[in-house]
């Protein structure tokens, strides 16, 4: 039977399994029972997946994950690690776990139907950084959801429940997808801390406080004007400030702070907001503490 007719018979609100009470497991698993289905078994290993199964999923059986696909009728959510996600699925599948009219769904970003081999699923990525906590569940309404299936109008509904929005993602495009989406929310993190830690290294007690205001800024700022919402040294090309930045920073900030730096002179040039005359000595800069010399 296929996914599409399989979908359509499947009555709603949902049994749903859930395998993996991580941070993203237990609060999708929580927004499901808020949108009306109903979370009848977890899988939860850790202690802190058990006590994160307990607050956000306290009705859910906790069972080893063949028995949470044996104890949901509609809909098994795999929320596991991208590694990890295609011997779960054909562990589930050579134990005979997997039941005929159920419909299994796994919220990784990098997969997407190829992992589940025989087993007919949904890829159903949320387009969110999570916590584990019950506030994620707020943010869940009005986000993207990165969506690779056969059957658009039950993806649809399903992510209406949880109060998203599909974008449709070509299965050969799940690399690229997830590429653009860890690189802006992960690397974000690690870019903020590393500028907060600089700060500390300057004398700034509460690198929060002024790092706040500027960075809600520049990101409301990026989102609405793209390249064009670039400042600072590189784009003015002040290879002197830049080069005085290179000399000072501690050493294991230089090589983030050189690679970022030399892609944002290529997207000012690239963009119009720095001429490429103006970028020689700035390049120049770049170039030799590329290869070590003094900047």
């Amino acid at each position: 039977m296929s996914v599409s007719s399989r979908a359509r018979a499947r009555a709603f609100p949902l049994s749903v399994g859930v395998i993996g009470a991580g941070r993203v497991g237990a609060v999708l698993g929580a927004a499901l029972n808020a949108a009306g289905h109903r979370v009848v078994a977890a899988a939860a290993v850790s202690a802190a997946s058990r006590d994160r199964a307990a607050r956000l999923l306290p009705d859910a059986a906790i069972l080893p994950a063949d028995e949470v696909a044996r104890a949901a009728d509609d809909l098994l959510l795999l929320a596991v690690p991208d590694d990890a996600l295609a011997g779960v699925i054909a562990g589930l599948a050579t134990t005979g776990a997997l039941q005929r009219g159920q419909l299994v769904a796994h919220t990784s970003g990098a997969h997407g139907l190829a992992v589940f081999q025989d087993v007919e699923g949904l890829a159903l990525h949320p387009a969110m950084t999570f916590t584990g906590a019950e506030t994620d569940l707020g943010r869940l309404p009005g986000i993207a959801w990165g969506v690779t299936t056969t059957d658009r109008p039950f993806a649809a509904r399903l992510v209406a429940d949880l109060g998203g929005v599909p974008e449709w993602v070509a299965e050969d495009a799940r690399p690229v997808y997830h590429a653009a989406l860890a690189h802006g929310a992960n690397h974000l993190v690690t870019l903020v801390n590393e500028a907060a830690d600089l700060l500390r290294a300057a004398g700034i007690e509460e690198p929060s406080r002024v790092l706040s205001p500027l960075l809600h800024a520049a990101l409301d700022n990026a989102l609405r004007l793209g390249d064009s919402a670039l400042t600072g040294p590189v784009a003015r090309g002040d290879a002197g400030t830049v080069g005085k930045h290179l000399d000072r920073i501690p050493a294991e900030a230089r090589p983030a702070y050189l690679a970022l730096a030399c892609r944002t002179a290529d997207r000012a040039v690239a963009a119009g907001r720095l001429r490429p005359q103006d970028a020689a000595l700035l390049l120049d800069v770049l170039s030799r503490a590329a290869v070590g010399s003094p900047a």
